[in-house]
């Protein structure tokens, strides 16, 4: 459904959740909530913008009772890890490509929608100074590569002659960037996702005509921080970290075995939730928190108390 006029700067944000509601629905709902959260403070008075924005929270209570059985919907922090994760791999596979000297659709797609994901963070609270440069940086090369393509100009790869305190205007910038209706680029040196020496993102295609959008990050996609990017750029992997010695509860040693202790279904999925907040806070290389969680973990399945 189209936003409102008052509404405009949200438009895009659900044109994101429209291309996965099926593809990966978590993305669709948060997308949606920052958009109803977004428009409810732009203008929730007019009976347009009422109408609309009433049927926005429709739709979500509609999803929300439809992904009630998923963590990454009733658990923030899952929510949060699934949202970063997603637009950051977007991001990374973007930043290969263009380092590459690879200019096509699909890159300038990634990097524009690895922008309206990170805006979406801020339904789980302040972003951080790392995604508000990753952002800014995503929205400039979005806009920097698609003007270079479409006047027939070769871009010129990383963020030379870009400042990060000033974002690219989004009217003007992005107004071309409707860039799921198919056809490509002409002139300048400038290669389409076909010819551009394989460069096709494994799950992040158009089909011409579609209105289809990227599929989503690859996953198998490993891209270090480049030069070309900002210099926090995270990488896609984790390097190890070794765990202190003294992060586990020293009162734990003492505790029955599995074999003492009954454990009923319900501990062991609190116990695997536990175990995957900790994955997500490796991703990150939040080692306190992925330690918290751990304990947790095995407290409940030492001793069968939380």
């Amino acid at each position: 459904m189209a936003a409102p006029a008052q509404l405009k700067a949200v438009q895009h944000h659900l044109r994101t959740a429209q291309e996965h509601e099926k593809r990966d629905p978590v993305v669709a709902y948060y997308c949606r909530l920052y958009a109803m959260q977004t428009g409810m403070k732009l203008d929730s008075k007019t009976p347009e913008c009422r109408k609309f924005l009433v049927k926005l929270m429709d739709q979500l209570e509609s999803m929300k009772t439809e992904l009630s059985d998923d963590d990454s919907i009733t658990q923030e922090v899952v929510g949060n890890a699934h949202i970063e994760n997603y637009a950051l791999k977007m991001f990374l596979y973007a930043d290969n490509e263009d380092r590459a000297g690879r200019f096509h659709k699909n890159m300038i797609k990634s990097f524009y929608t690895a922008s309206l994901l990170l805006d979406v963070l801020s339904v789980f609270g302040e972003l951080s100074e790392e995604n508000i440069q990753h952002r800014k940086y995503a929205r400039w090369k979005a806009a920097y590569i698609h003007n270079c393509l479409k006047s027939g100009e070769t871009p010129e790869a990383g963020p030379i002659g870009m400042d990060l305190d000033q974002e690219a205007d989004e009217d003007e910038g992005f107004s071309g960037l409707a860039l799921s209706q198919g056809g490509s680029f002409r002139g300048g040196g400038a290669a389409s996702s076909q010819d551009a020496g394989g460069a096709a993102a494994p799950g992040i295609g158009f089909a011409g005509g579609s209105e289809s959008g990227p599929s989503g990050p690859p996953g198998n996609v490993r891209v270090p921080p480049g030069a070309h990017a900002p210099a926090n750029t995270p990488a896609d992997s984790v390097k190890p970290v070794p765990m202190p010695r003294t992060a586990v509860d020293p009162d734990l040693s003492g505790g029955q075995r599995q074999g003492d202790v009954r454990l009923s279904a319900e501990d062991f999925t609190k116990a695997q939730k536990y175990c995957k907040y900790a994955g997500s806070a490796l991703q990150y290389e939040d080692v306190p928190t992925a330690v918290h969680n751990l304990q947790k973990a095995l407290k409940l399945l030492t001793t069968g108390k939380e």
